[in-house]
């Protein structure tokens, strides 16, 4: 890697993931080296008078690079086993199940706490740095290993007997704290460049939205007289601009799914869209297809391209998100086909839709964990003008929001060569690819 040079001499590493390791470096399994004690089964109720509730750390409060002590749980446990499975700060969490092997170093806690039977919890040793191992394991994942060592076709464990008996490559302790020091000043300063990124990032997507949304709401001319539009999001509006419900302006579609028992209804020429799929950008190709059969026997309607589609629920932030379609397609039933009436222009609502995406989330019901639904959706306020004006505000919202998707996608191009540099500085200092003994790093990081 440029800037660092690599060591003098090296030889076959005689570890099974890795080729070659510098001559003067030694290979280990993490049991004769490190201490490692699987977490506790959940106890939910206590079994003795003796027995207390504490907080308890599973899998999903280890991420890579932090844990996260929102929401602890708790569970029961004697004071002996509070003893055994009790975590301390420079404790390394190891997750067991879910990404196995995720990784991250404990830090920060405050108070008394153990760990999941989820978790592997691993102490270093007179000869093994713990702050070593965790960017060796970083280095292990983003190489795949894991994957083949807990075999991802079935659901995928890393036991103790496998994370102890995997092979690692062991420089003396104090290159291993070298290499440790070294990658957490390194990569501490690549992730504030990746973050003030990120933060540029935001910016720019608050901007965009500013753009979209008084552009699709105020009209271009900034002279027009303004009337108020009886919605609290929309606000004022040009006077001669209409304001209505969208179902009376659009056609609404509803999907369906060919049954999955049925192989003669999957795998056809018939594109079928899922609400992942679903993002903001032109769709020209599914990831699945079925057959006329399948759409014949199901309820999944086949639309034309320059059909608006609209997530109706989904994970994370997928409810309510838009695309155009750019071929004819069917869809599945957790989405919603939007056909404009001749006075609509597709860009203008897809626009208008895109501005109004938190209204429109806020509007689901709640009962239903706030999914949304053609009735909902029918009965948004939407405010527009005559098919030129929105033609025009198209043409204005392609150029503008399209310099800052450009401005995005470099920004974006940026902090991908920043982690692909991060994933590589890894993994050529604790392979031993580089030399990094003589880098001087500030003493306080």
């Amino acid at each position: 890697m440029a800037g660092h040079p690599a060591y003098a001499e090296y030889m076959d590493s005689g570890v099974e993931w890795l080729d070659s390791l510098p001559a003067h470096w030694g290979e280990a399994k993490i049991k004769f080296y490190y201490d490692i004690q699987l977490g506790r089964m959940l106890q939910p109720q206590p079994n003795s008078t003796e027995d207390e509730e504490v907080d308890y750390l599973k899998a999903l409060n280890v991420q890579w690079e932090y844990v996260d002590f929102s929401n602890l749980a708790k569970m029961w446990t004697s004071p002996k086993d509070k003893q055994k499975y009790a975590v301390r700060n420079g404790d390394l969490l190891i997750c067991e199940g879910g990404e196995a092997g995720r990784t991250a170093l404990l830090k920060d806690l405050d108070s008394e706490c153990i760990i999941q039977n989820a978790l592997h919890r691993v102490r270093g040793s007179e000869k093994a740095c713990i702050d070593y191992l965790k960017h060796l394991m970083r280095h292990i994942a983003d190489a795949g290993w894991f994957d083949i060592l807990c075999n991802k076709s079935t659901i995928a464990h890393l036991t103790g007997e496998k994370l102890g008996s995997l092979g690692l490559p062991l420089p003396s302790i104090e290159e291993q704290q070298a290499i440790a020091h070294f990658l957490d000043y390194k990569t501490a300063q690549i992730d504030a460049l990746i973050a003030k990124k990120e933060a540029l990032l935001a910016k720019l997507a608050e901007k965009r939205t500013a753009l979209i949304s008084h552009a699709v709401t105020k009209g271009l001319d900034p002279s027009a007289p303004m009337k108020d539009s009886g919605s609290e999001w929309i606000g004022e509006v040009p006077a001669h601009w209409r304001i209505g419900s969208l179902g009376y302006v659009v056609d609404i579609v509803s999907g369906g799914t060919p049954d999955r028992n049925n192989p003669e209804y999957w795998g056809g020429s018939i594109p079928w869209i899922k609400t992942g799929e679903i993002n903001y950008q032109d769709i020209y190709e599914a990831e699945e297809h079925i057959t006329e059969a399948g759409r014949a026997n199901s309820s999944a309607s086949l639309v034309p391209a320059g059909t608006l589609l609209m997530a109706m629920y989904g994970q994370g932030n997928t409810r309510g998100r838009v695309s155009v379609l750019g071929i004819e397609s069917t869809f599945n039933q957790a989405c919603l086909g939007i056909l404009p009436h001749n006075d609509i222009n597709v860009r203008f609502l897809y626009f208008y839709l895109t501005a109004a995406y938190k209204y429109i989330r806020d509007s689901g019901n709640e009962s239903s964990q706030m999914n949304l639904s053609a009735g909902v959706i029918s009965k948004i306020k939407i405010s527009f003008p005559c098919i030129d004006e929105q033609q025009e505000i198209v043409l204005f919202l392609n150029k503008h929001s399209g310099k800052i998707d450009q401005q995005k996608l470099k920004i974006e191009q940026a902090i991908d060569k920043l982690k692909e540099y991060r994933t590589a500085l890894i993994t050529n200092a604790v392979t031993g690819k580089i030399d990094v003994r003589n880098v001087p790093i500030p003493v306080s990081i």
